[in-house]
Order: C-alpha cells, then structure tokens, then sequence
C-alpha cells in the first residue's frame, strides 16, 4: 500500500507527524487511528489494521498524539481533553484534503479517545475500540507511586514501558474527571468493542461497561489470549480482519466500474508482512484472502498456497458449470462436491510423452441426487467444459510490466 508521510497541526498548532496509508485501487472511504497510552502510530497492530483497510479501499491516517513519537509538543502539557482534540485536528485535515473521515478506530486510551471524539465529527459512521477503559483513570495506575510528587509539584519525571516521559498535574486531574458515559450513549453510530479477556493492563470489565452504556447497533468481538499491546502478528491479523469485515456493513463501500476489458475487476495482491510470505488478496472492497506458504517451506500457513488458489478456482468452477447445466436440464442433481490435488510430475506420467515435469490435477467429483447413469456420465464429461479447465489445459500468455 502506498503511504504518505504528512503533518498537520494539532489542537496547540504544534505539528504532528502521521502517515497516510493509502489504498492502492480506488478510494472509497477514510478511517482514523488513535493509538494507546504513549505508544505511537507505528506499533504493529496500527499497521496491519492500517494495511488491511487499505486493500479493501479505506484511506488510513495514524498519527502521533502532541509530544510523542515524531510529533511537536510537550507531553506533559497534554491530556484525554487534547488527544481528543489532536483527533479532531486530524479529521479536520482529511475534510480539507476531501476525503473525512467515516471510521474511527482506538486503542486503549486511543479508543477512549475517540468514543469522546466521534459525537464532535460529522460523517462518522462506525466506531470500533480494542482494549479501551471505560474509566480513563485506569492509565493512572502506571505511574501511581508519582502521583503525590505529581499533585505538588504540577509534574515529574516517570518511566513507562523503560522510556522517560513527564507527567504534568493536568493530565492526571483530565483523566480523574472524564466520564465516557455520555458520550458513548450520544454516538449514534454502529460500535465494534475488542477486548482480551486476560489482558492484564485493562481489564476486560471496562469492555463490559462500554458495550452496556452504547446503543445498538454495537458488537463485541473476543480478543481471545491477545496481550494488551496485541503484539503477535496472529492476533494483529485477526483484529484487522474483523474490523475490517465489520466495518464494510457500515460504510457502504461501492467500487466503480472495472476497467475496460476486466468485467470481474482488479485482483490485487500485496505483502502483508515482508518478513514472511503472507499476501493479502482483495477482489475490490467486498473478497479478501489470504496467501501463504506452507511452514515447510518458510510460510505462516496463514492462507492457501498459489497453488492452493489455482485449485480452488478449478474446484468452484466445476462445481458451478454443472450446476448450471443440470438446472438448466431440470436435473434431480441436489449437491456438488470436488476435491482438487494438484501435483508436478513428469510428461510421461500424465501419458503425455516428454520428460519434462508437467503440472497435473486430480479432481474427484461427487455428484449427489437420483441422477440416471447417462445423466452422470453427461455431467462428468460437461465438467470437462468449465472454463477454468480449459484454462489449466491450454497455453496461456502472461504479460509484465513495472509501474510506479
């Protein structure tokens, strides 16, 4: 997916850096990510949600809240009240760049965030938290030992996750007041609540309090075993793709007209993670998959193999031409089955001469219903007409070129 690195400035002018991930097809939609307590736009589970929205048309942006990671300002200056106002910054940045904002999306303290920020953002159609407090007061607990030293001096020096920062006095009184209830109950937009039950830094009670205090339509989704930060690729991977799923209900994704001589579309494959295999494969807004390689040979196992793909696609396309010839011949035809193997072997194996290896499929059909034996006999040599088998059995011509 290509991305854009930009400012823009935040709730005091200070300028805040962010990525723009965006979709390398059409763009269809735009979605804002708020990261956790002083965590930043770029953990891994920002990107991999970030990539997955991306495939399916959705413009990403993620930044960093004022004073952390790569943007301006002090972070001991800022609050919950600033973050939420850095979030509507940013949605007022994308308004002017004409593509607002329709998906808000918050981890942790982020989604606390942007449950107080949605009812300020016009054109918010859904809302999804992962890990969210419903009593922003929880991050306190990180740094409780400071919080006298915090209460007289209007600040001090804390370590969070082995890194430094400065904690001012007004951050703490922001947090101790700030009630998620009204804002949640005046969303007026769908809500996908992600949660761990185990996660040990917020509690999966503040999920149970955010649910109960929203109104439908709103979904809870398990986060299963994930750690707070949902560090592991799996869990990242499963989050994306549930958001994902969810959140195409609620924005009303509509491609427009493949491109002339492509009646099906564009199927765009992309790297979900460079450090393996995995691809993401999206057939405009509405089909994902995912590609991979088996563990033996340096995949995840996460998807199905190129040529996994190729057998899926003789498989379907079997099953649905004789369906459709049996329909059209009013056959008792009830049910298809195809199992598809696919292997390299040498020509001579295949009764083809040669000794250079070939591809080879092995189909087994099984056609269920009170069929004659002339009428099996038909479909069977009728599933020899699908067009994906004529593909497979004739030479084809694939044509490559680079582009920018």
């Amino acid at each position: 997916m290509p991305t854009q690195r930009i400012t823009f400035p935040g709730h005091d002018g200070s300028q805040l850096a962010a990525r723009l991930d965006l979709p390398e097809g059409p763009h269809l939609a735009t979605a804002l990510f708020a990261h956790c307590f002083t965590c930043g736009k770029d953990i891994p589970a920002a990107r991999r949600i970030a990539a997955r929205l991306a495939g399916m048309g959705v413009a990403v942006l993620r930044f960093d809240f004022t004073g952390l990671g790569h943007s301006e300002g002090e972070f001991a200056n800022t609050s919950l009240t600033s973050n939420v106002a850095d979030l509507v910054a940013a949605a007022n940045y994308l308004a002017e760049q004409n593509m607002p904002p329709a998906l808000l999306i918050g981890h942790s303290l982020g989604g606390a965030a942007v449950l107080r920020a949605a009812p300020q953002i016009e054109g918010i159609k859904a809302v999804a938290t992962l890990a969210a407090p419903f009593d922003p007061e929880h991050v306190t607990h990180h740094f409780a030992a400071s919080l006298p030293e915090i209460a007289e001096k209007g600040v001090a020096d804390v370590s969070l996750a082995g890194r430094p920062f400065k904690i001012g006095k007004s951050f703490v009184e922001d947090v101790s007041a700030a009630q998620l209830a009204p804002a949640i109950a005046s969303l007026h937009t769908a809500l996908l609540v992600m949660h761990a039950p185990l996660d040990a830094t917020v509690g999966i009670d503040n999920a149970s309090h955010i649910f109960g205090a929203a109104k439908h339509p709103k979904s809870f989704v398990t986060l299963d075993d994930a750690d707070h930060l949902i560090s592991r690729a799996s869990d990242a991977e499963y989050a994306a793709d549930v958001i994902a799923t969810w959140a195409h209900r609620y924005l009303g994704l509509t491609p427009p007209a493949p491109p002339p001589g492509t009646p099906e579309g564009i199927v765009r494959v992309a790297e979900a993670d460079p450090a393996g295999f995995l691809q993401d494969v999206n057939a405009g807004p509405h089909h994902h998959a995912l590609a991979d390689e088996p563990l033996a040979y340096g995949g995840t196992n996460r998807g199905m193999s190129p040529y996994g793909f190729l057998s899926a696609g003789l498989g379907a396309c079997t099953s649905m031409t004789i369906r459709m010839y049996a329909r059209r011949k009013g056959w008792p035809l009830t049910h298809v089955s195809v199992d598809v193997s696919h292997n390299k072997v040498h020509a001579q194996d295949a009764e083809t001469g040669g000794g250079d290896k070939i591809d080879l499929w092995h189909r087994c059909i099984k056609l269920t219903g009170d069929l004659s034996a002339d009428q099996r006999q038909r479909l069977l040599e009728i599933a020899d007409k699908c067009p994906v088998h004529r593909t497979l059995e004739r030479s084809s011509n694939v044509k490559t070129k680079l582009i920018d």
